[in-house]
């Protein structure tokens, strides 16, 4: 096991708990206001990547920190997918001990930068929070605390890598560099296990870079953390399609005992509606890597992109306002959500729809495209639409959306980025023959463990989920880090059980 680092004020130091409240009482912690995120001017941002939340000063941090009452039983945590011990590093910035902080984030969760960023707080550990639950008053801002930590380590050159104090010899592969997968990686290596993570991309980074743009999370910032990785004893192999470059049983020849599938869902899918295979249409998915990953934005990158200048993304998500803001930043006129349902039922983050009408961008609620039309060369030029109504829940709680008969209209648009959801790529399935799968596509796994059906090898993130948030993911990988473990030290056990067995045997 790696040394444990939660130091001297772990947060559940009992006198140093003491300690603080001495210095504050609780009313005094409650009767401050959190913190609001600094961010960047939207009709100067719209022009560039810039990042649009710019981080909390030390000064912010430490006041938001002061609001903390560290519970008795911290609610936050149960709500933390990754089992952060949140108010532990909340408190080390309250008395300005960041590198602890850093510290106990590092502890349970590999990726610190990246969801202080993108991870949806609001309805896991702030949902969670005693000012939400019980005083109904705005929550710690923890996501933003979380970010502050993980930045003033990689801006004061302290980032923390964990001691491995055992080596082990067993040999574990990850398939993909997505934030499951990294999550693994780095429980296996902390472990003492020698990790390779395979990357089928020629970047690191899986959906942290192809899906979300840079106005949101940095490549420098996801680069920071694979390189705190690498450093811990990450291997990574760049180019490397498991089921192509190699199959799962050269991989066994070459020594891994098992494997960890995080090779996400990058299938788009489409809503098979006429005009779909016009010039003009295309997935989400597409459309970000080719200007996230494949540099279509910088001059010295030959990557063609279309940038319309009416553009329509179809669908609701993180990814749709991700597309949605990209095409304002390429130069859109007008840039539309079109979503079926009402901005109540939307699933994307409520900081992300806010971000997107402070850029200008128009929202086309209760509208669903029925029909795309093109000109005489196939470009797409109009679509045509239906509104909706919304009807009874349906399986998910939300209300259902009802096509309102007589409603339908066009509309002028050049560009369409579909954004409906995303099943997993065929080709781990296929390499597998014995793997189950269910009927999404989807690795069928044991949700205790993330042990597939076939005993070495585990799964998680969105080749399971079918699409879940970074954090989910993370969890996935956390998961079954510790059931590999479990996995690889019973079968070591057992083939020593048989090894003394058959000494027994010689001897006689």
């Amino acid at each position: 096991m790696a040394e444990s680092n939660l130091g001297t004020y772990s947060g559940r130091n009992e006198e140093w708990r003491l300690d603080l409240r001495k210095k504050l009482k609780n009313k005094e912690r409650m009767a401050g206001s959190r913190v609001k995120m600094p961010e960047a001017d939207p009709l100067s941002r719209i022009k560039s990547y810039v990042e649009v939340n710019s981080g909390l000063t030390e000064e912010q941090a430490v006041a938001e920190a002061q609001r903390c009452l560290d519970c008795v039983n911290p609610t936050c945590i149960e709500g933390c997918p990754v089992s952060i011990n949140i108010p532990g590093f909340i408190k080390s910035i309250e008395t300005r001990n960041f590198d602890n902080s850093i510290r106990i984030l590092k502890d349970t969760n590999a990726l610190p930068a990246v969801c202080g960023r993108v991870c949806p707080q609001e309805i896991q550990c702030e949902a969670s929070c005693f000012y939400q639950t019980k005083l109904k008053k705005p929550p710690i801002a923890i996501g933003h605390l979380e970010r502050f930590a993980a930045d003033h380590a990689r801006n004061s050159g302290k980032a923390f890598i964990p001691k491995i104090t055992k080596k082990r010899n067993e040999k574990v592969a990850i398939i993909g560099s997505g934030p499951s997968g990294l999550a693994a990686s780095g429980e296996l290596t902390k472990l003492g296990y020698q990790v390779t993570v395979f990357e089928a991309l020629h970047e690191l980074g899986g959906v942290l870079k192809y899906g979300i743009p840079e106005f949101r999370l940095p490549n420098e910032i996801v680069d920071f953390e694979i390189d705190n990785l690498k450093k811990l004893g990450v291997n990574f192999e760049k180019n490397f399609i498991v089921g192509k470059t190699a199959d799962f049983e050269d991989l066994r020849e070459e020594g891994y005992s098992a494997f960890f599938v995080g090779s996400g869902a990058g299938l788009p899918m489409f809503m098979n509606i006429p005009g779909e295979n016009y010039i003009g249409v295309l997935s989400a998915n597409e459309y970000l890597t080719r200007v996230n990953l494949m540099g279509a934005t910088k001059e010295d990158y030959d990557t063609p992109v279309f940038k319309g200048k009416n553009v329509a993304v179809i669908g609701g998500g993180n990814t749709a306002m991700d597309s949605v803001r990209t095409a304002k930043r390429l130069g859109a006129e007008k840039a539309m959500i079109v979503y079926r349902r009402s901005l109540e039922e939307m699933p994307a983050r409520i900081e992300e729809i806010q971000h997107a009408k402070e850029e200008g961008i128009e929202f086309l609620v209760l509208n669903n495209p029925v029909e795309y039309l093109a000109d005489k060369n196939g470009r797409v030029n109009k679509m045509k639409l239906q509104r909706m109504e919304l009807g009874e829940p349906d399986q998910s709680g939300r209300r259902r959306p009802v096509p309102v008969e007589g409603s339908e209209y066009s509309l002028e648009i050049d560009l369409v980025i579909v954004s409906i959801g995303v099943s997993p790529n065929p080709l781990i399935p296929m390499s597998l023959p014995g793997l189950e799968i269910s009927k999404w596509k989807t690795i069928t796994v044991n949700s205790d463990t993330m042990q597939s059906s076939v005993p070495s090898l585990f799964a998680g993130g969105d080749i399971v989920r079918g699409g879940a948030t970074v954090i989910l993911a993370m969890g996935d990988g956390r998961k079954a880090a510790k059931n590999i473990h479990d996995f690889l030290q019973k079968k070591a056990n057992s083939e020593m059980q048989a090894n003394g067995q058959k000494n027994e045997q010689n001897k006689k």
